[in-house]
C-alpha cells in the first residue's frame, strides 16, 4: 500500500492529524515512545486473538456512528499491516466504491452527511467512509484516496491487531472481487487543490464526475 496508499495518506497527512468524523488517524510513521504504535505494556495486555476462520467483516451503519466512536474512542489508528498488495489496490477507486455499495450497502458516512456542521471544512473530509467491526472486536476504516480520481483505498485499523490486518484485507478484497455486478451510488466530493465540487455517481452502467457549484446547504 506504500504509505497508506501513497497519495491518499499524504492527502490525509496534509491536514496534519486529520480527524475523520471525529476519529483521529495518525500518520503511519508517527509512533509512540519506544518506536512502537502502542506501548509494550499495552501490547502485552491486549494480544490479538488468532483468526481461526475467515474474518467476519460487519459494516457500521450510519445510525450507529456515534456508538462506534464511543466504543473505539481510545484506539490508536494505523495503516500498518495493510501494506501487502491485493487486487483492489490496482482498481480505480470509483469502481471500488460501486463494489463496496453492492457488498455492504451505503457508506457509514459520506461528505454529504457532514455538510452543515458547525466545524465543517470540506478539504478535511473525503468522498466516503466505510467503518467496520471485524469479529465483533476489531475496528477498521476504509476510505477513498482522491475521490473518484485515484486507485485503491486507504485503510486504517487498531494498532493492537496489526498482525491480523493482512488477512482481513485479503478477505475484504475477496468479497469485493467476488461479485458480478456493481452497486449504484451518488456522492459528493471536494477537490481542495482545484477548489472544485463534484457529484460523483455510478448509474445505468456509467461512471460520472459532474462538476457542480457549492452545495446549497453550505451557502
Amino acid at each position: 500500500m506504500q504509505m497508506l496508499k501513497r497519495n491518499g495518506w499524504m492527502r490525509l497527512a496534509a491536514v496534519t492529524m486529520v480527524a475523520v468524523s471525529g476519529v483521529v488517524l495518525a500518520p503511519m510513521g508517527q509512533m509512540a515512545a519506544g518506536g512502537s504504535a502502542v506501548s509494550d505494556a499495552t501490547a502485552q495486555q491486549t494480544q490479538p486473538r488468532d483468526l481461526i476462520a475467515e474474518p467476519e467483516i460487519v459494516k457500521v451503519p450510519g445510525s450507529e456512528r456515534a456508538r462506534f466512536q464511543r466504543q473505539f474512542r481510545n484506539v490508536q489508528w494505523t495503516g500498518a499491516g495493510f501494506e501487502g498488495s491485493t487486487v483492489i489496490d490496482r482498481i480505480p477507486t470509483r469502481e471500488l466504491r460501486a463494489r463496496l455499495q453492492k457488498v455492504f450497502g451505503d457508506p457509514s458516512q459520506k461528505l454529504k452527511d457532514l455538510i452543515g456542521g458547525s466545524d465543517f471544512r470540506p478539504g478535511h473530509y473525503i468522498q466516503f467512509e466505510y467503518w467496520f467491526v471485524v469479529n465483533d472486536e476489531i475496528p477498521m476504516m476504509v476510505l477513498d484516496i482522491d475521490g473518484p480520481f485515484g486507485n485503491g483505498l486507504v485503510f486504517a485499523g487498531d494498532s493492537r491487531y496489526v498482525d491480523l490486518m493482512p488477512e482481513i484485507k485479503r478477505t475484504l478484497s475477496g468479497k469485493l472481487m467476488g461479485i458480478s455486478e456493481l452497486g449504484e451510488y451518488e456522492d459528493h466530493y471536494f477537490d481542495i487543490n482545484n477548489d472544485q465540487w463534484y457529484l460523483v455517481s455510478y448509474n445505468n452502467g456509467t461512471f460520472t464526475n459532474e462538476k457542480i457549484s457549492r452545495p446549497r446547504t453550505l451557502r
